[in-house]
């Protein structure tokens, strides 16, 4: 079973969105998708109102999600770590115990956009638009690793 963890800052926007959507994309059975944020704020806490709203647009539910802080476990659970932006990247790769480790790690819009080292923007401070423009981008970038696993 290959296992794939989104990380964002604080787990409750950007995250979530993206383990919803993958998760959409996937059989259970063969895939465990999960989310994780670089801070503790929110731990325990479940998605952002506006995330779960834009979800629910698509037919996806982020309910059943809680806030978690990424930890060093991460990188021997997981198989592949898709990072929103450069902070969260340089965050996960500051923690890797070593080089393998760190090649896990990857920002999610490569998949789409590959070494352009473009940013999911973090909606938390916008207005509503920001969370469908992030669901956009991360559906995208989703799509593209949906083939890439399947195709593995």
């Amino acid at each position: 079973m290959a296992k794939i963890l989104m990380v964002c800052l604080g787990n409750i926007c950007r995250s979530p969105l993206a383990e919803g959507i993958l998760k959409s994309k996937l059989k259970s059975e063969v895939f465990f998708v999960d989310s994780a944020g670089t801070g503790a704020w929110h731990a325990g806490e479940l998605p952002d109102k506006r995330s779960i709203a834009v979800a629910k647009k698509y037919g996806i539910d982020l309910t059943t999600q809680r806030a978690r802080q990424f930890c060093l476990d991460d990188f021997s659970a997981f198989d592949y770590i898709y990072v929103m932006d450069k902070s969260n990247y340089e965050n996960v790769c500051r923690l890797a115990p070593n080089d393998e480790a760190k090649k896990k790690v990857q920002l999610i819009l490569n998949e789409y956009h590959p070494d352009k080292n473009m940013e999911v923007p973090d909606p938390y401070y916008g207005g509503d638009n920001g969370f469908d423009d992030v669901y956009n981008m991360l559906n995208e970038a989703c799509e593209k690793i949906k083939i890439k696993l399947e195709n593995a």
